[in-house]
């Protein structure tokens, strides 16, 4: 790191003050100067915790010689540390990283004084040298005055991709907490797409090319997912995502066939037993008259075997039976030929219609739950749509 000539006299007057004087003197000197040092950027307080120190810049090697300003001592501990052996150093050249910690302390200068857009564009380019836990945990400090939720989560992720050791203790605490705090205040989004060669998009950006899948935090309220492919319909899956809420959801594709069904009026079976009343009617009043008949020649023979002879009961009762078989074979006659005229027509008005149904109203949606943690509240939310 390139220190300051502030810092440089101030060390060195520090560091000859420790010479010349009592330990105890020089032990004095020492806190004064750390304390002058510290300083905190982060506006933003996490809940129960002060707010987050920045980063101190990473430092180039140096033996335990004094400081100086071509070359300063790597600070015991140091966040940003540039051994050789540690993962996040592997592969960056001394060039590479001389580099970055330059515009790692423009980033830092500019953050101090709420420079955020240009503090922003100094991390990144740094990032782009050396991608380094230090330089990911001070991004996210400034996004955060940004308004950009998403890409602190990321960023906050990413320094503590190699546990608290670069970043120290009390600074990868700062970090988890922060992480808990954004991922309640946003949303999350699982779709998943199995038709292949479907484009997923949402708001507008593309995510994947089905078969696949994404899992990502948004932020809370509308958001279009579409899918769409050449020759199916598109699918809109467009929805309003609550603070918290974890949605899965499902997208499918239909074709302009797949999304044409039939329906009836009625039951397909409701004309056919109207038919069937009918012919039970039809054949009933010809099972009637056909006893009618009988009935009217016995009557008849009766009548004949005793020469025209005057009515006895027994024939009276015969003809009366004969007449009220056929009057009522008559009216069954009428009611049968009405009901299957009647079944006729309904068959004919029941025949299947076709009509194209929304693809939503096919799409599987899996129900959402998200776990509820917070002061006073333990427990899991569950989202169901119908």
């Amino acid at each position: 790191m390139v220190m300051n000539k502030s810092r440089i006299a101030l060390t060195l007057t520090v560091a000859l003050l420790a010479l010349g004087s009592t330990p105890a003197e020089a032990q004095r000197a020492r806190a004064k100067r750390t304390g002058s040092e510290q300083q905190s950027v982060s506006k933003k307080k996490l809940r129960g915790k002060s707010r987050p120190e920045l980063q101190q810049p990473v430092d180039s090697k140096q033996d335990d010689s004094a400081p100086s300003a071509a070359a300063p001592q790597q600070p015991k501990g140091s966040a940003l540390s540039s051994m050789g052996d540690r993962p996040w150093a592997k592969g960056i050249s001394q060039e590479q990283q001389q580099a970055a910690v330059a515009l790692f302390e423009a980033g830092n200068s500019l953050l101090k004084e709420s420079i955020f857009l240009k503090a922003v564009e100094n991390y990144r380019k740094a990032l782009a040298l050396w991608d380094h836990p230090g330089i990911h945990y001070n991004l996210a400090l400034a996004l955060l005055n940004l308004d950009q939720p998403i890409e602190v989560h990321e960023h906050l992720v990413a320094a503590m991709a190699f546990g608290p050791e670069p970043l120290e203790n009390e600074k990868f605490e700062y970090a988890r907490n922060y992480k808990t705090l954004v991922e309640k205040q946003l949303a999350r989004v699982e779709l998943s797409c199995d038709v292949p060669g479907a484009v997923v998009t949402m708001n507008g950006q593309k995510l994947f090319v089905a078969p696949g899948r994404y899992s990502g935090l948004v932020r809370p309220g509308a958001h279009s997912i579409i899918a769409t492919r050449e020759g199916y319909v598109p699918s809109d899956m467009s929805r309003t995502i609550l603070p918290g809420e974890t949605t899965k959801l499902a997208l499918k594709l239909y074709t302009n066939e797949d999304l044409i069904q039939y329906r009836r009026r009625w039951s397909a079976s409701t004309p056919w037993l109207v038919v069937g009343a009918g012919v039970a009617m039809a054949a009933g009043s010809g099972w009637l008259h056909t006893q009618a008949r009988d009935n009217l020649g016995t009557f008849d023979q009766g009548i004949s075997a005793c020469g025209g002879c005057l009515l006895t009961p027994a024939l009276a009762d015969t003809l009366n039976r004969g007449k009220t078989l056929q009057g009522v074979a008559i009216g069954g006659y009428a009611l049968g030929g009405a009901a299957l005229l009647t079944g006729a027509v309904l068959v004919y008005l029941n025949q299947p219609e076709p009509y194209r149904v929304d693809p939503k109203d096919k799409q599987l949606e899996v129900v959402g739950i998200s776990p509820l943690l917070g002061n006073d509240t333990r427990g899991v939310q569950a989202l169901f749509r119908f």
